[in-house]
């Protein structure tokens, strides 16, 4: 009863998977009904040619008996039948590849737009390899199968429909043979498909883990060589990669068995066929045109048996990535901006936070009844142990993550009655993690302002002491940096990310390690420059070096996902409390 019991489930995930592909087929189905009216034409000539064939045949009686009048006539028919079908055939791949690669530019979209709206929780819980491969690998393999499907079996159905009726209309009983066999054919091509279904499935996850893996490594590829973890990796990689090649040996091996056993059933139909019409033209109930044509026919039913076999088994694998495409597409979406959003009427940049819980895991808790004000213009620096919850704080200031309970207000409005692009317009971020597309020294820094002036980004730079570096470069602004930032170094890479965020110069500042990666000297720089960027701004400033933080206006000190201490930082040294535990230990003797 177990087995029975998934056997059933998984064949209705396929029908669900089967009806997701169906509704998304609605934008070409002009195209579609188009396909199908030219695959009925292109069957009903193909079919009509075996006739024609037989008539030629009965046209020569013997040696001298020629019938060349009919005969010419015959022939020139056959030709049309075959030109027109041609170009039914090539109509009808045109269509076909309409209709799959813009399902296919559909759905690649529509997961690619979905992926903007996913909480940053299902990102940080799911590989980043894995997602690129649902994206990708599976979507090309959905295609493949989507083209097979639409140019042959289709036309493999119409054809099989077709052939059994024109059969029935040269003898009967002979057509009867044919029926009572087909159904061995059907059983086993089913049997075969319902076990790859499964296989195919594990390859793509399989498969998907391996995209994932080389990911992580190709792009850690300076921390895998300097702590000599190559051999490991080549390990990892192994054991995946050997994973991969027995589950895809068995998937392939199993659905390799579906032709050649449905090539033995349909030349048992084949010879079933040729002995009952040898029998049927001695007697005298069949010409030998006809023979000739019942053969043709039996040759046309049974190989649109062993192409839809074959794309049944492509299809298994097809809708095991369609399953894990719409598994993707339908994770559930980031809690929606409010129907009527709230804007804060100034931007001053009060905040608040009463009482506010969080946790990544609900079974252990990390933020708990934090309350704070921040008054407008404030500076606040916030700091404590690692795992304390500082960067948490600031996601949740950002609404990267939502709140459990309690309320964090700007100006008054609670964020979530804001729209999360309004709220994060107001913050500039300087991350210690920097992020830089592939592109131009300029499209970086003016990624929060793209209609800055080129005077606007020259005085950013400067201001950012990005210039210095920038100048030297080949194109100057214009030289363009590969992925996450290519050769700069990572001071260089923090210097712009500064220069974006004094270029765009918001309401209010997050600063978390923002100079961490700059040499001393021009972090000085920075550091008056930052003086005047917040000033009458109220700025976040998260740090481990507390040296930086000696003017905050406000220094939290937070252990456990509590504030335990408060004050500027004489106040605090006086206090004796941790914060001066963790001053000293930084610069002990």
């Amino acid at each position: 009863m177990k087995i029975q019991f998934r056997s059933i489930k998984l064949d209705k995930n396929r029908l669900n998977t089967i009806g997701k592909l169906l509704k998304r087929l609605r934008p070409y189905r002009v195209s579609f009904v188009l396909s199908l009216v030219l695959a009925v034409i292109s069957v009903v000539l193909t079919l009509y040619v075996p006739i024609l064939i037989g008539r030629a045949v009965d046209c020569i009686v013997g040696a001298g008996e020629v019938d060349f009048v009919s005969l010419s006539s015959i022939l020139i028919k056959i030709a049309l039948c075959v030109g027109v079908n041609a170009l039914c055939g090539w109509l009808m791949s045109l269509c076909c590849n309409k209709i799959t690669y813009g399902m296919v530019k559909d759905i690649r979209t529509e997961a690619f737009r979905h992926v903007q709206k996913l909480p940053l929780s299902y990102l940080d819980a799911h590989p980043t390899g894995e997602t690129v491969s649902r994206m990708i690998s599976d979507v090309d393999q959905l295609a493949d199968g989507l083209l097979m499907g639409f140019t042959q079996f289709f036309t493999g159905i119409l054809t099989i429909i077709g052939t059994l009726i024109f059969m029935l209309t040269i003898n009967p009983l002979i057509t009867l043979v044919v029926v009572v066999i087909t159904p061995l054919s059907l059983a086993v091509a089913s049997f075969i498909a319902k076990r790859t279904y499964t296989m195919f499935k594990k390859q793509s996850e399989i498969r998907g883990e391996q995209t994932a893996l080389i990911d992580e490594i190709i792009s850690e590829q300076k921390v895998v060589q300097a702590f000599s973890y190559e051999n490991r990796a080549e390990e990892r990689f192994n054991e995946v990669n050997e994973r991969l090649k027995k589950c895809s040996l068995r998937a392939v091996f199993f659905s390799s068995l579906t032709n050649p056993s449905t090539r033995f059933v349909n030349a048992l139909v084949y010879a079933g066929v040729g002995v009952a019409g040898a029998f049927a033209a001695i007697s005298g109930g069949l010409t030998i045109g006809g023979l000739s044509a019942f053969l043709s026919y039996a040759n046309q039913y049974t190989k649109p048996f062993n192409e839809i076999s074959g794309v049944v088994t492509e299809l298994q694998g097809s809708l095991a990535c369609a399953a894990r495409l719409f598994e993707l597409i339908e994770a559930q979406e980031q809690t929606p901006d409010p129907i009527l959003p709230e804007t804060p009427p100034n931007d001053d940049g009060r905040m608040e936070f009463r009482d506010v819980c969080f946790s990544y895991n609900k079974s252990r808790e990390l933020i708990r009844d934090f309350s704070l004000t921040v008054h407008p213009g404030q500076r606040v620096a916030i700091v404590g142990p690692t795992g304390c919850g500082k960067t948490t704080l600031i996601n949740l200031i950002m609404r990267f993550y939502d709140i459990d309970s309690g309320e964090i207000t700007m100006d008054g409005i609670n964020t979530q009655s804001m729209k999360r692009s309004e709220l994060r317009i107001r913050f500039g971020m300087v991350l210690q993690d920097t992020w830089l597309k592939s592109g131009t020294i300029r499209e970086n820094i003016t990624m929060g302002r793209p209609d800055a002036t080129d005077e606007e980004i020259m005085a950013a730079a400067i201001s950012s002491h990005a210039y210095n570096f920038i100048r030297r470069l080949t194109n100057g602004f214009d030289t363009v940096i590969g992925e996450s930032g290519g050769s700069l170094s990572l001071g260089q890479k923090q210097l712009l990310c500064i220069a974006r965020v004094m270029l765009c110069m918001p309401p209010m500042l997050i600063l978390d390690e923002a100079t961490s990666s700059i040499d001393t000297r021009t972090e000085k720089h920075v550091q008056d420059a930052f003086v005047k960027l917040m000033r009458g701004r109220t700025t976040f400033i998260v740090a481990h070096r507390l040296s930086t933080i000696r003017e905050a206006d406000v220094i939290l000190v937070m252990r456990d996902g509590r504030i335990i201490e408060k004050g500027r930082h004489d106040e605090l040294i006086r206090k004796g409390g941790f914060y001066k535990e963790l001053y000293e230990s930084q610069f002990a003797h």
